[in-house]
């Protein structure tokens, strides 16, 4: 495929992921909120997902400077950091709606919340290989058990997206080539 063709699909894939939750609702008559597709911006829950991130981006941090391969801190172009900040932002909102307000909600309604949570996992991690198939790819399963516990915790996805955002950030910096 040529690389135009590869946005045009990548393109319709995210506008799927996207739309799909609100139109199923639609279709349904079921409310948004039920999803936790209603972002409700509360001072407290961003604080402590903030809080949250930072603790746990922080603790990863050696690692990734200590890992095979590194060699961390990366300098990267202003462009470049503003491109794929950009496109860290798509994919936090475009995935949280899909697999933690959609996916997860649908789970939900037949397991306990940490099935669910794990079973939403094991289909947003391999779906990370088609972008990037690199194994390292399937290490967002465990970010997605934060940003799953984050939406049972809040009942709704934009604490997932903070979180979900300021990991992509992160991994920008530590992990550039895997962008």
């Amino acid at each position: 495929m040529s690389p135009l063709e590869i946005e045009i699909v990548a393109f319709i894939a995210g506008a799927f992921l996207l739309y799909w939750p609100y139109v199923w609702c639609w279709y349904r008559k079921e409310s948004l909120d039920s999803y936790g597709l209603v972002w409700n911006f509360n001072k407290k829950d961003t604080v402590q997902t903030i809080i949250l991130s930072v603790v746990l981006l922080a603790l990863l941090t050696p690692i990734s400077i200590i890992w095979p391969g590194s060699n961390a801190p990366h300098m990267r172009s202003f462009e470049f950091v503003l491109k794929m900040g950009a496109s860290g932002l798509a994919a936090a909102v475009i995935e949280e709606t899909f697999f933690r307000g959609w996916l997860q909600t649908l789970f939900r309604r037949r397991f306990s919340a940490i099935p669910s949570i794990i079973m939403v996992n094991m289909i947003f991690a391999p779906i990370h290989l088609i972008a990037h198939p690199n194994p390292m790819s399937l290490l967002t399963f465990f970010p997605g058990l934060v940003m799953g516990a984050l939406r049972e915790k809040y009942n709704n996805i934009f604490p997932a997206m903070i979180f979900h955002l300021l990991g992509n950030l992160w991994a920008i910096w530590f992990y550039p080539s895997a962008f």
